[in-house]
């Protein structure tokens, strides 16, 4: 693939290492050295065995995890460039406001808050007006498949597709210039795999930069621009 887009993600010798501090102190390294450069509009797709480390380095460059050594660089669409792995917090906590959104596998949410507005939330954070927030986001959970019946519940008693389908309209939804996703199709039947993918294909076109993991080879085949390969270290097999 022929890069004429900037660079949007660089990790630099990136290495963590986990402390087991109710065994002992026993320290399970993940990552070491680890080197990896994405482009604005294109997906990378994480590949390796599970408990390679893939969860672990989407988890760093969502600024969840901390970094034990090297650099996670985020270059912001207003030309600012931020070593994610040093930032303070409130640093940290602007880069994933405005630049870096994440799905992860699981939907984690205060309890009893109404779908629409989980969803819509990372749109007004972003400075939306409450109202056209909640329109977009409608709009969006009706093109995930969830009914207009179950936008003001709190999706606590979903099934678990429909909490993806929350998770993703949410993650899909501010228009970050960094996308995450963890295992984003794992709960979805082939329907909703399909607006996935056509998700993922529209913000590569408006130039996001996604890092992905995907155990559908189908999506994976569909969204990859290139896979990254994570190898399980020696000492953490």
């Amino acid at each position: 693939m022929t890069h004429v887009a900037e660079w949007r993600l660089r990790v630099e010798a990136l290495d963590k290492t986990f402390t087991l501090h109710l065994q002992g102190g026993v320290r399970i390294p993940v990552l070491r050295g680890e080197t990896l450069t994405v482009y604005a509009g294109e997906c990378v797709v994480l590949t390796g065995p599970s408990g390679a480390g893939k969860s672990t380095l989407l988890r760093c460059l969502a600024g969840n995890y901390g970094a034990g050594g090297g650099r996670i660089l985020v270059h912001a669409p207003d030309g600012t460039v931020t070593d994610l792995a040093s930032a303070d917090a409130r640093r940290v906590a602007a880069l994933r406001r405005d630049v870096i959104g994440y799905v992860s596998q699981f939907l984690r949410v205060i309890p009893r808050v109404p779908a629409l507005d989980i969803v819509a939330q990372p749109m007004i954070a972003r400075g939306m007006a409450k109202e056209e927030a909640r329109q977009a986001a409608a709009a969006l959970m009706r093109r995930l498949n969830l009914p207009d019946r179950l936008h003001h519940l709190p999706p606590a008693t979903f099934s678990g597709g429909e909490q993806q389908r929350v998770n993703l309209a949410r993650g899909f939804a501010a228009g970050h210039p960094i996308l995450l996703l963890d295992e984003p199709t794992a709960s979805l039947d082939a329907a909703n795999r399909a607006v996935v993918i056509d998700l993922i294909a529209e913000a590569k076109a408006r130039g996001a930069a996604i890092v992905g993991i995907f155990h559908d080879a189908e999506v994976r085949d569909a969204v990859a621009d290139r896979q990254h390969p994570i190898r399980p270290l020696p000492d953490a097999a």
